[in-house]
């Protein structure tokens, strides 16, 4: 079933804080050196005040769906056989303008297609788990 999948440059400038964070089971965003607000994704300029000084900073976790959708055919031939599921939008307890996309799944190590879209409602409480696929560790989110 497994062929290519699309895997994130983990060296990356900009991001790689992020994802040495997932690697150890620790979601974390980018917050500006300046006005200490938070931005994701990653990016070397702050939008709010155009400062270039940032660091990081871990967060909860959780978060809420704000919305959600179902990939029914799939763009890649690696997720062929996983098709139909639902991928959401999760606003971070932190700041509801901080959104991450990514799997909703039952467990942390269910497949990606083990939640029914049935079950899914804007505003239902998720949190992030943690899975590894070929050495780099995604964020996945799981229903409270």
């Amino acid at each position: 079933m497994h062929e290519t999948f699309l895997l994130p440059d983990v060296d990356d400038e900009d991001g790689a804080p992020f994802w040495a964070g997932t690697a150890r089971g620790e979601l974390r965003v980018q917050a500006c050196g300046d006005c200490n607000r938070l931005r994701f994704p990653p990016r070397p300029m702050c939008p709010h005040c155009q400062s270039l000084a940032t660091g990081w900073r871990p967060v909860s976790g959780r978060g809420a769906i704000w919305s959600f959708a179902v990939v029914h055919p799939p763009l890649l031939p690696a997720y062929a056989a996983l098709a139909p599921y639902p991928v959401v939008v999760v606003a971070l307890v932190e700041d509801a303008t901080l959104r991450m996309v990514g799997n909703i799944v039952a467990a942390a190590d269910a497949p990606i297609n083990s939640v029914s879209p049935c079950d899914l409602a804007i505003d239902q409480e998720v949190r992030a788990t943690f899975a590894e696929v070929d050495g780099v560790h995604f964020p996945r989110w799981v229903r409270v």
